[in-house]
């Protein structure tokens, strides 16, 4: 039986999902650290979102046992939705209201009074820069500023923990690093993230860890830097002004040269520091003349194309729809 944590937000183990006779979660293990970020990849179909509505309580397991903030998910559904938020794919907020009333009926609804809540729903809108538009009908608010409504109104309960589905998609560049500025800004705050998205780049620069689910099974998990570290195709790019130092280079290092003409070799290598100061070392004592280096390691596409076959992460059409 698992047992509570002063660490881990969510641990879950043997977690089975079902749909008919289709399996969509199979014997899924998880653990999230207290005031991280943790990310969870997968191609459309893996099981994602059915594992965030398991987690968020929106769904019961078909087997596993789960704690969230604390809480058994089955035994006590109630205390895990006090402890978190949810914000969807898609902004969930009344176009018929403006950003301040949408706000205002998230205090309601969280039965903070007319006091408390009012002092709430001016603090979010300062911290998520939306006062001057406060009163403004939300057809004048732009994408960012709809998503950066829809998160204030789940952080309007001060949640403990927020799941955040693809809270970026259809952003465009300054809007999502507005919107990682405001995640990296929580997690200051001690508040832990459970992130699923479709921008690979995102999750490297957000999270802490990574767990990649395919066919409903975890295929693959580690810090961004671990999981890029064991797919191969790492090398350095050593630049030539000379062509006969490429040669030696070459037979040196027993690499072919290359058949473009260009004064570039590229040689295997892990990244580590270890293996640069005795590629570094190897030119040196044969005074062979480097004009320029540069680093490659593979990126979280390489490693979600090696885990899964896939080169890239598709957009899912399912909606979390609780906060």
């Amino acid at each position: 039986m698992i047992t509570g944590s002063t660490t881990a937000a969510i641990v879950a183990r043997g977690v089975g999902k079902s749909f008919g006779e289709h399996r969509v979660l199979d014997q899924v293990d998880l653990s999230v650290a207290e005031g991280t970020i943790f990310s969870l990849l997968g191609p459309n179909g893996a099981g994602k979102t059915t594992m965030v509505r398991i987690l968020s309580t929106l769904i019961p397991a078909d087997a596993g046992e789960i704690r969230v903030a604390g809480h058994d998910v089955r035994a006590d559904a109630a205390g895990v939705r006090a402890a978190i938020g949810v914000t969807g794919q898609f902004s969930a907020v009344d176009n018929l209201l403006t950003g301040a009333e949408n706000l205002r009926l998230m205090a309601d609804l969280r039965h903070l009074g007319r006091r408390a809540g009012s002092r709430r729903v001016t603090e979010l809108l300062e911290r998520f820069d939306l006062s001057e538009a406060a009163d403004k009908a939300l057809a004048t608010y732009s994408g960012g500023m709809r998503r950066r409504l829809d998160l204030a109104m789940t952080l309007v309960g001060n949640p403990r923990l927020i799941f955040l589905d693809e809270p970026t998609t259809g952003l465009d560049p300054r809007s999502r690093r507005t919107m990682w500025r405001i995640i990296d800004e929580l997690i200051a705050d001690g508040v832990t993230i459970f992130l699923t998205t479709q921008y690979l780049d995102e999750a490297d620069r957000l999270a802490d860890r990574i767990a990649v689910l395919d066919d409903g099974r975890i295929v693959a998990e580690g810090t961004p830097a671990e999981l890029k570290r064991r797919i191969p195709g790492g090398h350095v790019s050593l630049q030539f002004s000379d062509p006969l130092e490429l040669q030696r280079a070459a037979a040196l290092l027993d690499v072919a040269p290359p058949q473009n003409g260009k004064l570039a070799l590229q040689v295997p290598g892990d990244g580590t520091l270890a293996s640069l100061r005795e590629l570094l070392e190897q030119l040196d004592d044969a005074s062979v003349e480097v004009e320029d280096l540069s680093i490659h390691t593979p990126d979280l596409d390489d490693v979600f194309f090696a885990v899964t076959g896939r080169s890239n992460v598709q957009p899912t059409s399912e909606e979390v729809l609780v906060r």
